[in-house]
């Protein structure tokens, strides 16, 4: 049921095409679609009954905004674009990079074959993706011995160690002839194409023969590379007679969840499988378009000569964006690939309801009953932080992030502190790691937290109430997490006047917030247990006459404590390119220094 104010804004709403921004109460971003007709689509998500992620969402929303296109493809462009720009919790969302690498021949004068992940419009020769990372670079090392090309750094006037092994051409001491790369080239072109035959009857020789010899290692090793070779290469039998590389996707849609299965074909063969499930709020066609089109908005994704879709999708304006052909198959090997798509797509999606033991409770279902015990509107992001120190030297803080209910790692942060006095003031502490995070989100505009959970009482969440509200004008609410006299948790401080809400220490609630805590206390000591050793080791070593930021930065790097310094001999030190005399001084200060602390220690 809309609002007032939602109402209102459904009557204004243009008939026309475009995209629609969804918003929570904190003004937050959380589902950006698009649609022909933005006056019927947008109405349709509160005129309707809704169950599953699209309930869920719409219970969420207390405004949205629009934005006019002027055609169908603009909207397409816009909406790719504010999903990646925003990050909304609702949409389908892909990670940067395929994840997966490729096989380079660089483009040199003296070329080399490697593993990267990085594509660049080089004239370079990219072979892949290859979807087990490890058969891939045994299969480099394989061309490595078998073709080889340069491997060394270049010319250097002497042979290298590769030369002598016979996996480099010797680039390293003379001029390679540009025609012995060039046939070298093309016989790996020919190997990583599939044309493997040769290479597997000669390895197969020499595997027998070892084991016939009793060299059983040397067999095993010879075994590994034949198996490498064809999970890399020949991962799946040749599928058809037509060498172009396509990617085919297709999908199934079931209770409100979407099933993807994406084909990449390439040297007619089925050289990788992706498989992705999201419970979805628009149209399976909507989600999908919206897929394929970050799929490939991604970085390092190479587009294919062709891609497949099953019927329904707009696939001329998928082929107008990408600027490459998109077609539905009728009939033949594609449309039997296409159909095995949906039916892998299918029995994914029934794989995944039966093994989806979702305990709400534990995860969504803890972050509902906390908002719903602190009087607060849904939310999904919580961002805890904790301050350490010993005896205020080396102040640090540390912050992590649960999305409903689970630690999101890849968004915790560290802060060094630098503007506190006195290290020991948890007011100055709290202000500064407080103003320092949220003034950079407001500078970058990325979203707020929900919630943001202090590991502390009053003091800390005064002084984040105070940052927030006077400093960076923002509206967010804040927790406190109390510890009783056994330094475990115990209940939640919040409101105007920091009143304690109780939490049944049996529920979900209770255990999730017990988590957070653990969490940000263990990061935060772990972040300034590094701080403080690397400061205590490199405040006793520059005390040393004679050592500055060289000196030490080789001594942490190859001792990487005091005690195994103090236990080296000077002959050690001094190999490491540090003058005898020095080296006789570290050592023997360092000596007096683990003696007076053993004496004092003794007292």
């Amino acid at each position: 049921m809309a609002t007032e104010y939602l109402e209102h804004k459904l009557a204004l709403l243009p008939d026309k095409p475009g995209c629609y921004i969804m918003k929570n109460i904190n003004g937050q971003i959380i589902y950006v679609g698009k649609a022909k007709n933005l006056k019927n689509r947008v109405r349709s998500y509160f005129k309707s009954s809704h169950t599953g992620k699209v309930a869920a969402m719409v219970a969420e929303v207390a405004d949205f905004e629009t934005i006019i296109t002027s055609t169908n493809k603009e909207s397409f462009l816009l909406e790719i674009t504010l999903i990646q720009k925003h990050q909304p919790y609702f949409n389908i969302k892909l990670k940067q990079g395929t994840g997966y690498p490729y096989i380079k021949i660089t483009n040199e004068r003296d070329p080399q074959i490697m593993i990267t992940g990085q594509i660049k419009k080089d004239g370079a020769y990219y072979f892949g993706p290859y979807p087990n990372v490890y058969a891939a670079e045994e299969t480099v090392h394989f061309i490595q011995k078998v073709f080889p090309l340069r491997r060394c750094n270049g010319y250097q006037g002497r042979p290298c160690l590769y030369y002598h092994l016979g996996q480099c051409l010797g680039a390293c001491f003379k001029t390679v002839p540009k025609d012995k790369y060039e046939r070298q080239i093309k016989r790996i072109k020919s190997f990583l194409n599939g044309n493997t035959g040769q290479v597997k009857r000669h390895l197969t020789k020499q595997m027998e023969a070892a084991a016939a010899k009793m060299e059983y290692e040397r067999a095993a090793e010879i075994r590994d590379q034949i198996h490498y070779i064809e999970v890399t290469v020949e991962k799946q039998k040749i599928i058809s007679s037509d060498e172009t590389p396509r990617d085919l996707f297709n999908y199934y849609m079931d209770k409100g969840w979407l099933s993807i299965q994406v084909f990449f074909i390439r040297q007619a063969r089925l050289m990788k499988r992706e498989k992705r499930l999201f419970p979805i709020v628009d149209t399976a066609v909507e989600e999908m378009t919206s897929f394929i089109l970050q799929f490939y908005h991604r970085r390092n994704n190479i587009l294919p000569r062709e891609i497949l879709l099953p019927a329904g999708l707009p696939n001329k304006e998928i082929s107008e964006i990408l600027g490459v052909p998109v077609r539905t198959p009728q009939r033949g090997e594609k449309a039997d690939l296409m159909s095995m798509a949906e039916e892998n797509a299918q029995l994914s999606l029934s794989e995944k309801f039966r093994l989806l033991e979702l305990d709400k409770s534990k995860t969504t279902g803890a972050m509902k009953e906390i908002t719903d015990a602190l009087g607060l509107p849904s939310g999904h992001k919580i961002e805890a932080f904790d301050h350490s120190h010993i005896q205020g030297a080396d102040p640090v803080s540390a912050m992590v992030v649960f999305i409903d209910g689970e630690p999101a790692k890849k968004l915790y942060r560290k802060y060094k502190l630098k503007t506190v006095i006195n290290h020991a003031d948890e007011t100055a502490s709290t202000k500064e790691v407080i103003r320092r995070r949220y003034s950079r989100l407001l500078k970058e505009n990325q979203p707020m937290p929900d919630m943001i959970f202090m590991d502390g009482g009053e003091i800390q969440m005064n002084a984040v109430k105070d940052v927030l509200e006077n400093e960076l004008d923002l509206s967010i609410p804040v927790v406190g997490m109390v510890k009783n006299d056994k330094h475990q948790t115990a209940d939640l401080l919040f409101g105007d006047h920091n009143e304690h809400v109780d939490l049944n220490p049996r529920s979900q609630a209770f255990y999730l917030v017990q988590r957070i805590q653990d969490e940000v206390h263990r990061f935060a000591i772990t972040f300034h247990h590094k701080v403080h050793t690397k400061h205590s080791l490199s405040s006793r070593l520059d005390e040393i006459k004679g050592v500055g930021p060289r000196t030490r930065n080789k001594l942490m790097k190859n001792f990487g404590s005091l005690s195994k310094i103090a236990a080296a001999s000077v002959d050690d030190i001094h190999a490491l390119g540090i003058n005898r005399p020095t080296a006789q001084l570290i050592k023997v200060s360092l000596q007096k220094n683990a003696e007076v602390a053993k004496g004092s220690s003794h007292d």
